[in-house]
């Protein structure tokens, strides 16, 4: 099958969509010295952590490498660290520091303002509908 220039590609869009948004997110997040994926790692620690990687990465939707360049210098900073399971010593979990729950804490000013304006932009409902749309586009398999 032969893909022209007005064939609408999905893939495209999302991904135009998706770099467009990271890139909104980011320059909220910037003053607290954090990238929407790092604001996201430490989020997802700090309401329901300690993660694997493994399972983080899955969580998350990312690849174990793109999970892991955004996790150094979050490790780095001592904003997280990583723990021996107390369960299996063999596994090792991401945990938040206190100094990344704060960190977290504050930024959450940043998100909360990128937030309400992608909001006032979209529309409470539209913004609310994408969201649905887009958890179940990354629930499915392909």
């Amino acid at each position: 099958m032969h893909v022209s220039q007005s064939t609408p590609c999905n893939c495209l869009a999302l991904r135009q969509a998706a770099r467009h948004v990271s890139q909104f997110y980011d320059q909220a997040l910037a003053p607290f010295g954090l990238r929407a994926t790092q604001f996201s790692i430490l989020g997802r620690l700090q309401h329901s952590g300690p993660w694997t990687i493994q399972a983080l990465a899955a969580k998350l939707v990312l690849d174990r490498t793109t999970l892991g360049r955004a996790i150094r210098p979050l490790e780095r900073d001592g904003l997280v660290a990583m723990q021996a399971d107390p369960g299996d010593r063999r596994v090792r979990a991401l945990r938040i520091t206190p100094a990344g729950a704060k960190l977290y804490a504050e930024a959450l000013q940043g998100w909360q303002m990128a937030q309400e304006r992608f909001e006032a932009a979209m529309g409470e409902a539209e913004s609310a509908a994408l969201r649905s749309t887009l958890k179940s586009v990354a629930s499915r398999a392909f």
